[in-house]
């Protein structure tokens, strides 16, 4: 079959590797469908030292079902499914508590061994714990906006439920990203009453205007942060989304939270040092987020998606084949489009 690999930074290729096989009998064999660039992938994409021994690349995507193994119970070939972005037993404490991402027999996808998700066919370790069957067809118009579930849309969400998004609340997101979008829409969701979108790539923010956005701010710095506390009173909102995961972003949440609110990290952080401070420490300022458990949130968000309430598919602003997937990267790392569709 056809996988995308990463050699070094700015060198995608499309290789033929060893077409994948059932290994274990809770594997599932699955052909895929759609797949995607993730904002994540970009980071390797652009720092990736030269190797011998390329990465598989790719962690979000749907498909069906060819083969399952001897010991899958709810799935069956021809099944329509998504995967989260980790794989999982959800049997562990950790998975039914919720916190699939910490599964002690979980993984990643693109490493030790296991097929990434930007191919043609992946071998699913643990596939009945791992994948969610899709009430559709694998022509179905609603594809795209189900392969969200597969990292952004539980990621936006995710965002939003640590910090507590609730009716009637403030909620400030920071990054005009997939996953700033889409926790637009969890904001929305959570019934948040105002959201401040702080992006300033006008067609995002015009798309965060129609996923739920009240107000957009495109300044940064102190500029961003005083026009901010200008739209809430001079008070900041009681809850921030960090969507981006630089130390910039943070710095920029800290700002324009309310005193006694609650700033949720998900942006994948690309620094050590956390910059909260002893001022931010007696505002009493809650600090949380992290990476989402996808699979936990797959099941709540899906009827949303199923009767049109929400559309998080509208990121995909371009779609290419497997074999234009590089070019896929570079236009998502040059700011030309917003998220790439990738039909195999």
């Amino acid at each position: 079959m056809r996988a995308t690999l990463l050699y070094a930074a700015d060198d995608v290729r499309v290789e033929d590797v060893a077409d994948p096989k059932i290994q274990n009998p809770t594997d599932a064999v699955v052909r895929i469908v759609l797949s995607c660039i993730c904002g994540s992938d970009l980071w390797p994409f652009t720092s990736l030292p030269h190797t011998d021994t390329p990465r598989r690349m790719g962690h979000e995507f749907l498909g069906v079902v060819e083969e399952t193994g001897s010991e899958v119970r709810g799935l069956a070939p021809g099944d329509v499914v998504v995967a989260p972005f980790m794989w999982a037993d959800n049997t562990c404490a950790y998975c039914r508590d919720g916190l699939q991402t910490s599964c002690v027999h979980g993984g990643r996808w693109g490493v030790n061994g296991v097929d990434g998700g930007q191919g043609q066919i992946a071998r699913v370790p643990y596939a009945d714990g791992t994948l969610v069957k899709l009430p559709v067809g694998e022509d179905s118009e609603l594809l795209p906006d189900l392969l969200t579930l597969s990292d952004i849309m539980c990621t936006g969400y995710h965002a939003a439920r640590t910090a507590g998004v609730e009716r009637g609340d403030s909620v400030t997101v920071v990054g005009d990203g997939a996953v700033g979008l889409a926790a637009v829409i969890a904001a929305r969701l959570q019934g948040a009453e105002q959201i401040i979108l702080m992006g300033r790539h006008t067609p995002r923010t015009v798309l965060g205007r129609d996923f739920g956005a009240t107000d957009v701010v495109a300044e940064r710095g102190e500029e961003g942060i005083a026009r901010v506390r200008e739209l809430t009173g001079g008070e900041g909102t009681r809850k921030v989304l960090e969507c981006v995961g630089l130390t910039d972003a943070l710095v920029q949440s800290l700002g324009v939270v309310r005193d006694g609110g609650t700033i949720s990290r998900v942006g994948a952080p690309q620094y050590s040092d956390v910059a909260f401070g002893f001022g931010d420490f007696m505002r009493n300022i809650t600090l949380t987020g992290g990476v989402a458990p996808a699979r936990a949130y797959i099941g709540e968000l899906m009827p949303h998606i199923l009767d049109g309430s929400i559309r998080p598919g509208r990121v995909f602003d371009r779609t290419l084949g497997l074999e234009d997937i590089a070019d896929g990267y570079r236009a998502m790392n040059d700011r030309e489009a917003l998220k790439v569709l990738i039909r195999p």
